[in-house]
This record gives structure tokens, sequence and C-alpha cells, in this order.
């Protein structure tokens, strides 16, 4: 039984180095072919571009996202490290002896649980925080997208930490509680209320948590309120309103949206959006989200998202009781006390090595929802408004027009410039 025990560790960990190798090396790969196609191809502006598209703003975009990738190596090779740092090198073991000799007996087994997933979250978060603020005040400042101060930047950093406390942890209690009460289908039921309080999320998340980040103005212009209006109502659409949000106090890049769900759905235009399109092509844009929530886009991700998670609870449930899985990944388990909360942990270390290999798809769905959403827009106001709203948002945020298809083919949730407006500009029938 022993030797069995050590074999089955052993296997643990070699499926678990292999794949870690294997997704380091595809992603970096991925990222350098991304890096030399774009170098390659920045000295020319694509022939389907080359009156519309300046070599100047070609190049700015070429060159913002060579900076992009360039970090993105960095920061996965950093990631990888602290990855293998907190599973096969003893990381997240280390935390659990540390947290339960500081905690002792005053928070008891289920206050030890959540403080551990509370502090390799905290940990995670502070080893992320130079990436982030490199990106922003460096890349993003370089190419004029940055808005924030680091005063303000700092704010969103303790803020989203704060909601994120309020938000989760109540929620990881309750997880834990279930893991230890309801039985060995606790997944059937930590699933039920974790979904729940998801959907609940979405009710509340317009009125109550954006508002902490944002300020959002009722829509002023009250031509464009009338022709977005009039648009919902030929495709029998209603909203709660109509929303400006303050995005350039962050950022220059643009965007619109929809969220929540029945009475709290409100649709929201950055004012950066407003400050760069015609009124035919904020009405463009609109149509294209109207068609999300027509081929019912929003409602299949939610759930797909919700059959994942499912999965993840099931086997989370299985693999909690093999103690392969805590050796193997370099933890050694609790022998006197509960390890739901080391369970926890190591599931959402490792799901994500594993999970990148399922990326082509998933990116591939999303682009084919973006076709399919473009294709509504089309049949509603034409297809040039929307393809002249997508040029000047590719300019105006610096997209590269030349991405590697390879990389795309991993990485895009949205289809490239030339796909989609060829796509745009195609015959009926022909499209996507």
């Amino acid at each position: 039984m022993r030797h069995n025990q050590w074999m089955s560790s052993s296997a643990v960990t070699f499926v678990f180095a292999f794949a870690l190798l294997a997704m380091l090396v595809t992603r970096m790969w991925l990222t350098s072919r991304q890096i030399r196609h774009v170098a390659q191809h920045r000295d020319q502006v694509p022939p389907a571009f080359a009156g519309t598209v300046t070599l100047e703003a070609h190049q700015r975009a070429a060159d913002y996202t060579l900076a992009r990738q360039r970090l993105d190596l960095l920061s996965t090779a950093w990631g990888g490290a602290i990855l293998l740092g907190w599973t096969l090198l003893g990381g997240l073991d280390t935390l659990n002896q540390l947290v339960r000799s500081l905690a002792g007996d005053r928070l008891g087994e289920l206050g030890v649980q959540v403080a551990l997933l509370l502090a390799l979250s905290l940990i995670g978060s502070l080893l992320d925080i130079p990436f982030d603020a490199w990106r922003t005040f460096k890349v993003e400042q370089q190419f004029g997208f940055n808005r924030m101060t680091v005063g303000l930047w700092l704010r969103d950093q303790l803020m989203g930490g704060f909601v994120g406390l309020v938000i989760g942890l109540p929620l990881l209690t309750l997880m834990l509680w279930l893991m230890a009460s309801a039985g060995e289908l606790w997944w059937l039921w930590a699933f039920g209320a974790t979904a729940s309080f998801m959907l609940l999320l979405q009710l509340v998340y317009p009125s109550w948590i954006a508002p902490l980040f944002n300020k959002f103005e009722p829509l002023a212009d009250l031509p464009l309120k009338a022709r977005v209006e009039a648009l919902m109502q030929r495709c029998g659409f209603k909203a709660q309103g109509f929303y400006v949000m303050d995005g350039s106090k962050r950022s220059a890049h643009a965007n619109a949206y929809f969220t929540g769900f029945g009475n709290t759905k409100r649709v929201v235009f950055f004012d950066t959006l407003l400050s760069k399109l015609s009124t035919n092509e904020v009405e463009a844009v609109l149509a294209h989200e109207l068609g999300h929530f027509h081929h019912k886009h929003v409602l299949k991700r939610i759930a797909s998202v919700l059959a994942m998670w499912l999965g993840a609870l099931a086997l989370l449930g299985w693999l909690m009781t093999q103690p392969a899985f805590y050796t193997g990944l370099g933890v050694v388990p609790n022998m006197d006390a509960a390890n739901h909360g080391l369970a926890l942990a190591l599931i959402s270390l490792a799901s994500p090595v594993f999970t990148f290999f399922a990326s082509p798809l998933m990116a591939g769905v999303s682009r084919r929802h973006e076709f399919e959403a473009d294709a509504f827009a089309k049949g509603l106001s034409g297809a040039a408004p929307l393809s002249s709203a997508l040029l000047k948002l590719y300019e105006d945020n610096a997209s590269t027009l030349t991405p590697d298809p390879l990389y795309v083919r991993f990485h895009y949730s949205h289809p490239p410039a030339s796909e989609r407006l060829a796509a745009l500009m195609a015959p009926a029938g022909q499209a996507g």
C-alpha cells in the first residue's frame, strides 16, 4: 500500500510538472510568435487598411502590442515560478503550518482554513502588484492611455481588496462549512449556494458595486438617447436606463456594455466612446451589444461557466479524498484536522495549468459570438456605421492589425480587425 501510494503521488507530481512546463513553453512560444509577427509587419499598413489607417497609427499600434507582449513574457515566467513555489517547492505547505501555528486554538478549525485562504490570496495579490503597476504607469502611460494618478491606483487596489473581502469572505466560509458538514455530496450543495450567489451578484453589481469605482450619469445627449431608445424598442429590448461612465479618469480606452439582469439591466457607455464616435456609430455599437442578447450569448456564457464550475466542484469532491492529491503537489495533509482549505487552495492553483489548453475552444466560441452579434447589428443599421466605429476603436485603442494567426486562436476573444471587417462587408450568408 505504501509503495502504491508513493507511485500515485509521483504520478500526480509528474503530470502536474509536465502540464506546467507545457503551458509555460506554449504561452511563451505563442507570445514570441506574436512579437515576431507584429514586428515583421510594423513598417507596412495591410492593403485592406491602406486607405483608412496611417502608417504612423499602424506603427503606434505595433509598438504598443510589442510592449505589452514583452511584459507578458516576464509575467508568464514570474507566474510560473510563483506557482512552482506554492506547490512542488512547498510554499503552500509552509504557509499552512505557519497559519496554524499563529492561530493556535483561537480561530477554530473553520477560522484557520479561512485564514489560510485569505493569506494565500493576499500574498498572491501583493506578488502581482509590481506587474500591474508597470503595466499601468509604464506601458499604458508611454502610449498615452493611462489617466490614473498613483493615489487613484492605490485607492483602486485597496477598494478592490475590500470589496473582494466583503463578497468573498461569507462565500468562502459557507463553502468550507458545506465541505465539512454536508457529507459526500457537499459539492452539489456548494454548487447551488455559489451559483445562487453569482446570479445575485449580477443583480446588485450595477447599482451597488460598480459605483464604488466609477461615476454613472444618465445619458444627457437627448438626440442620441432618442436614437438608442428607438433602437431598443425596435428590437423588443428593455433596460433600466442609459448611463455614461467616467472611464476617462482611468484610461483613454473606449467601450460600451450591458450589465445586470431583468429590471436592473442597464446600458453603459464610456465617456471616451461618446467622444470618439458619431451618433450612427454609437447606435451601431449598441446594436452589436443587442446582438449578444438576441442570440442569448450572455445566458449561454453563464450556463457554460456554471457547468464548468459544477464539474470543478465534483472533481474536487473526489480529489480531496486522495492523499496523493496533496502530497503530489507539495503539501503534507493535516493528520488531525480538516484539509478542505488546502484542497481549495490546490485546485485554484493547479486548475489554470490544465484549463489553459482549452483556451482555443473557449476563445473560438467567443469569436463566433462576436461575428453573430456583428451580423445582427449589420441587419439593423447596415455594415458601414459599425465598420467605421470598429475601425476608429481599433485605431484609438492601438489594436494591432497584424496579429499572429496562431496567437489569435489561443488568446483573442474578439476577431482580429481584418477578419471582422471582412465579415461585415461580405454579402449576406457569407460572413463569419
